[in-house]
């Protein structure tokens, strides 16, 4: 096996000397003028069945080995979801392999007791979670971190997509619904040959195996796609955002940038371009707009006449604040002050408009 530690990355050189200053001060630079709204009704009137899907951001315990202070109306909302959908941006391990990585922040790890933890904090339940395994970071601990972290998921009974093993798409029942899982990342930290066979990375449909999309109400994309710490999503990006529906997944979220993105309508399919995160998975200090995270709730129909189509969704902003060397997940609209006025002008810019 290959030093875990070894990097043989596919990203750009622009892209690697980018990172720390986009990191520092997050970019609002646009390729594109004109977004969907941060929230909508699709159907009208609304079905008097749905099933409620919640999209997380990145899951780490990068920046904290302790679970997250959450407060209680985000703990409301992710429990009264159907489905929870969340990037696992770290390995589950014992045994940290990659130590220097892993102790300087650019290789991820996470115990299974901190992930238990923080899941129980955050009112998310084990038999409602699915979890994308298809991220840059899956094999910082080499081949034996992504077995136990496979492991690991298997044994609390938690769902996952983004693995090679299990093909380009996962159908996962939901109230009745069966929604089509399909994730995959552009990028990987890694060897190409780490990654081939364990995570999928194949973004292109034509090229998945016939019948992969199989049959199901709904069809739901989760790429780990972009550049971090831009506030907007590249021409590239758009692009496959489109091809994507193009192929018939009537909603797409995404991840890896790190900060919050906007919300896009595509015909009638959602797009969430990113939520940032969830759980530290930058360094502790990181600065404040990359504290600001979004849960993306999405209604689907549970009707005959408009089975599996989108009836609305809405993006909730919240903020990770530091609590005594944990994280404290609080909803956007409670801060106050200097931090308060810098986060509504961000999400103005981001999501289209300023927070009650």
């Amino acid at each position: 096996m290959k030093n875990p530690g070894s990097r043989v990355s596919n990203y750009p050189l622009s892209y690697k000397l980018s990172w720390l200053p986009r990191f520092l001060k997050p970019s609002l630079h646009s390729d594109a003028e004109d977004f969907g709204p941060a929230a909508a009704d699709l159907l009208v009137p609304r079905p008097a069945r749905t099933v409620r899907l919640a999209f997380v951001g990145d899951i780490s315990a990068v920046a904290s080995s302790q679970a997250p202070i959450c407060d209680p109306r985000l703990k409301e909302l992710l429990g009264s979801a159907d489905l929870v959908i969340g990037n696992c941006e770290s390995p589950i391990v014992e045994c940290v392999r990659a130590r220097f990585g892993t102790w300087l922040g650019t290789h991820h790890a996470m115990k299974e007791a901190f992930f238990i933890e923080a899941m129980a904090a955050v009112g998310i339940r084990h038999e409602r979670l699915v979890l994308s395994l298809a991220n840059n970071h899956m094999l910082d601990q080499g081949i034996e971190g992504f077995e136990e972290t496979v492991g690991a998921l298997q044994r609390l009974g938690i769902r996952m997509i983004g693995t090679a093993h299990g093909g380009p798409m996962l159908p996962v029942n939901a109230g009745g619904l069966t929604i089509g899982f399909a994730a995959f990342t552009l990028w990987r930290n890694a060897a190409e040959a780490l990654f081939s066979g364990r995570v999928s990375t194949e973004s292109n449909p034509e090229r998945w195996p016939t019948g992969s999309l199989g049959n199901a109400d709904l069809l739901c994309a989760v790429p780990h796609w972009g550049w971090e710490f831009r506030h907007f999503p590249q021409a590239e990006t758009l692009v496959l955002a489109r091809r994507l529906t193009e192929y018939g997944f009537g909603l797409v979220v995404g991840h890896h940038a790190h900060v919050l993105q906007p919300v896009d309508l595509i015909g009638q399919a959602p797009v969430a371009y990113g939520l940032g995160d969830f759980l530290g998975t930058a360094l502790a200090r990181q600065p404040w707009p990359g504290r600001i995270g979004g849960i993306f709730t999405v209604d689907i129909s549970a009707e005959p006449e408009s089975l599996g189509k989108v009836a609305g969704y809405r993006m909730h902003p919240f903020v990770r604040l530091r609590d005594s060397g944990r994280e404290r997940l609080v909803p956007a609209t409670d801060l106050g002050g200097t931090l308060r006025a810098r986060v509504d002008e961000r999400l103005a810019r981001v999501l289209g408009a300023a927070q009650p």
